[in-house]
């Protein structure tokens, strides 16, 4: 069971502590802390790579978890493909219980379209949730440039839903240094990201934006939405 006390009382500690470390000793207190009970999860966004390249270095082990919807693009398939082989990732695909075709008989065509929430939710949400119960803490890629509703993230965070620990190592990162460090270590990224895609999901609830924009637009666009919900604000 996770050492809830533990990680609790140390919440604020630890957040002082990492506010201005480097990534790398982030990850490494966290590998050292939780071995096998620590999970990365990501969908192979740029700031993932970087996350995957450092932990090959630190924890090469570490359970790389990734949401196989059924409705990523083919770019994204084939990265996470040559990334898998490349840094010889121990990656557990999560896909929801049901295909895309299983869902459109059970809830219509083209969910996503009626209901994103709901589709996001069997798709993602359900898969992540079941898989996260194995671990005591889990790694994600959100950074406070990202979008508003990300700029408070905190680097350590309890979470709620799944009691276990939430960490943020590139929190305080901005996508300057990201791309810097893709860059320096010839790493691969998807190429969509050269089509003015400045993140990548479903494909039919993805396009490209403006220069300039948001690092979340392009996402559910003329809609509300701007989360899938794996990173929505928890209540208390």
């Amino acid at each position: 069971m996770p050492d809830t006390d533990f990680q609790l009382s140390q919440l604020d500690q630890l957040n002082a502590e990492f506010e201005k470390a480097a990534p790398q000793d982030i990850l490494k207190w966290a590998a050292t802390r939780f071995g096998e009970r620590l999970a990365l999860v990501t969908s192979f966004q740029p700031t993932g790579i970087v996350t995957l390249h450092m932990l090959s270095e630190i924890a090469p082990h570490t359970p790389v978890l990734t949401l196989d919807t059924g409705l990523l693009f083919p770019e994204t398939y084939a990265l996470i493909n040559e990334l898998e082989q490349r840094l010889n990732l121990n990656l557990i695909r999560l896909r929801p219980a049901q295909t895309v075709e299983q869902q459109a008989e059970a809830h219509g065509p083209e969910l996503w379209a009626r209901n994103p929430d709901q589709c996001c939710n069997l798709r993602k949400v359900i898969p992540l949730d079941q898989s996260l119960k194995g671990y005591d803490a889990w790694i994600t890629g959100l950074r406070r440039d990202q979008s508003e509703g990300r700029s408070s993230v905190q680097v350590v965070a309890w979470d709620q839903k799944h009691q276990n620990l939430k960490l943020c190592p590139f929190a305080t990162w901005t996508e300057e240094m990201i791309w810097l460090y893709l860059n320096a270590h010839e790493l691969p990224y998807n190429r969509l990201h050269d089509q003015g895609y400045p993140s990548i999901g479903c494909y039919p609830c993805t396009q490209p934006a403006a220069p300039g924009a948001d690092k979340r637009a392009g996402r559910w666009v003329n809609s509300a939405k701007t989360e899938c919900g794996i990173h929505l604000p928890q209540k208390s």
